[in-house]
């Protein structure tokens, strides 16, 4: 077994077994630590690897949370179906943006402004849209359970933990997956050179298609999960960049382009963005913005100190 290998095996039984130590506030804690490792993670297969950067990933969150909890409010169907259809519009959605990016030449900040145009669209969109709750938002019948209900994805804490620890592991697997197939070696090189690359014979477009496909479809399964953990959704939160800022930050803090930086960079800014407002609150101070004010403290200190990351250095110092 490689140091890699049993490295991860550890991390995982840790994982496995943690509940087991942990109250109920530090399990909501891990549960979302693990959701922007996910998140984070099917972001970055679209700018880490294939290096194309979107600012407007709350999108395919928003309407794959949209789509799950609009099947199941108005129809009773469970998640597992409004799962594929969450997937299809994604993915579907995901596509159009890069055609009309990738065929028209749009690249660089010009199609990151043009995925926040789409997610800001999209929220205007649902604004008026009174069959999925307008601005008044949508809300799931909650129904409080002692024992697992996976058909409906109901249930205690412990559930949505291991739900996303799955998700995340798997995540982890076909990104390590990718990253070593062939497709992942011709969005490296179009991530470093996109004109060597063409120069080469790669179909750039047909690649980068393809990035926007499989990050859209990870990152709509994270919507679904959103919808049935929190149990509403409002236009103004799930859509808003703010979210989408919440998505890049901890591959970026993490290190772009590696497997364990979205973990890393998530658990750092999750356990020291909620120390501080846990730490205000206790000293009676409410301090509103807060949170994007450390968020952009950190980013700074990364970009100043560890331009590639927080986890590069300690992955060699591991020697990992």
């Amino acid at each position: 077994m490689t140091r890699t290998s049993a490295s991860l095996a550890i991390l995982g039984a840790v994982l496995v077994a943690f509940p087991f130590f942990a109250g109920n506030y530090a399990l909501s804690v891990a549960t979302l630590i693990l959701y922007f490792a996910y998140t984070g993670q099917a972001w970055n297969v679209m700018m880490g690897f294939a290096g194309q950067l979107s600012l407007g990933h709350a999108l395919y969150v928003g309407v794959g949370a949209y789509a799950a909890a609009g099947l199941f409010f108005h129809y009773g169907l469970g998640p597992w179906a409004g799962l594929w259809l969450a997937i299809f519009l994604c993915v579907a959605m995901g596509l159009v943006v890069g055609f009309l990016a990738f065929r028209f030449g749009i690249s660089g900040v010009y199609f990151a402004l043009l995925t926040i145009a789409f997610a800001e669209f999209t929220r205007i969109g649902f604004d008026h849209l009174d069959w999925l709750g307008g601005p008044g938002g949508l809300f799931l019948k909650v129904a409080q359970r002692d024992s697992w209900d996976l058909p409906n994805f109901r249930g205690p804490p412990l559930m949505y933990y291991y739900a996303m620890l799955a998700l995340c592991l798997l995540a982890l697997l076909v990104c390590s997956r990718l990253l070593r197939s062939k497709a992942g070696y011709y969005w490296q090189a179009i991530r470093e050179n996109e004109e060597a690359a063409q120069a080469l014979g790669i179909n750039t477009f047909r690649w980068k298609m393809l990035a926007v496909a499989i990050s859209s479809a990870m990152t709509a399964v994270s919507g679904v999960f959103f919808a049935f953990y929190y149990n509403n959704l409002f236009p103004e939160q799930i859509f808003h960049i703010s979210r989408s800022i919440e998505i890049i930050l901890g591959p970026i803090i993490g290190g772009i382009g590696t497997l364990f930086g979205p973990i890393l960079g998530a658990a750092v800014l999750t356990l020291l963005s909620d120390g501080i407002t846990d730490g205000l609150a206790a000293l009676g101070w409410e301090i509103p913005g807060i949170k994007q004010v450390f968020y952009g403290v950190v980013l700074l200190a990364v970009i100043m100190f560890l331009p590639n990351g927080i986890w590069p250095p300690i992955a060699r110092k591991l020697k990992l």
